[in-house]
């Protein structure tokens, strides 16, 4: 664990010591260059999320929640439904 720490500390003082090297007016740059493709994500997903709520089609459905052994047990009854297992003889038995 040591070595990972070390290992992203020399990385981060590699880059650190990177940035600065650069000139001034460079650092200044690439800062502006960050920020406008930070505001532009930002207002990308802002008007994403305004467009998906305002559309008045979007209609939320509520229904009960099924877990995966609910939907096992469907298939079993739609299987012995479909072979004509005895359950099924019985239910219609007793409707004649």
């Amino acid at each position: 664990m040591k070595k990972i720490r070390d290992k992203i500390e020399q990385h981060i003082l590699l880059a650190d010591r990177k940035w600065k090297e650069l000139p001034a007016k460079r650092q200044r740059f690439f800062t502006k260059l960050f920020f406008a493709g930070y505001a532009v994500v930002t207002l990308l997903v802002l008007i994403s999320i305004c467009m998906s709520t305002g559309n008045k089609t979007n209609m939320m459905s509520i229904s009960h929640i099924t877990t995966i052994s609910d939907h096992t047990a469907m298939k079993r009854s739609a299987k012995d439904n479909k072979v004509g297992s005895t359950i099924k003889k019985q239910t219609d038995e007793r409707f004649k």
